[in-house]
């Protein structure tokens, strides 16, 4: 899934007042909509792991290249965020009861 956060997102102002920087939450929101586009919606959600590499600004276009993976706790999904070859952001999300 391709997305872009407009420079009018309300997150930006306080994320930081000059030079804004698209908050790791917005991107993870976005993770979160491409996985639950083809999932459904998830409830009791965990972050086993997540790591932000590179910031991303506003306009700027980014891909979410998703993974499925196999879990007894539940359902399970690597996640990349890339700006072209870049890596932004990369984990997991896992949805289900706790392990």
């Amino acid at each position: 899934m391709r997305f872009v956060i407009d420079p009018g997102h309300p997150a930006l102002p306080g994320h930081f007042p000059g030079q804004p920087v698209v908050p790791g939450v917005v991107v993870l929101d976005r993770v979160l909509e491409a996985i639950e586009r083809d999932a459904g919606p998830l409830a009791a959600l965990r972050l086993p792991q997540v790591k932000f590499v590179q910031p991303l600004l506003p306009a700027e276009a980014a891909e979410i290249a998703l993974e499925p993976l196999a879990s007894d706790a539940g359902r399970r999904w690597r996640f990349r965020v890339l700006r072209g070859d870049m890596l932004i952001a990369s984990g997991e999300i896992a949805a289900g009861s706790a392990p």
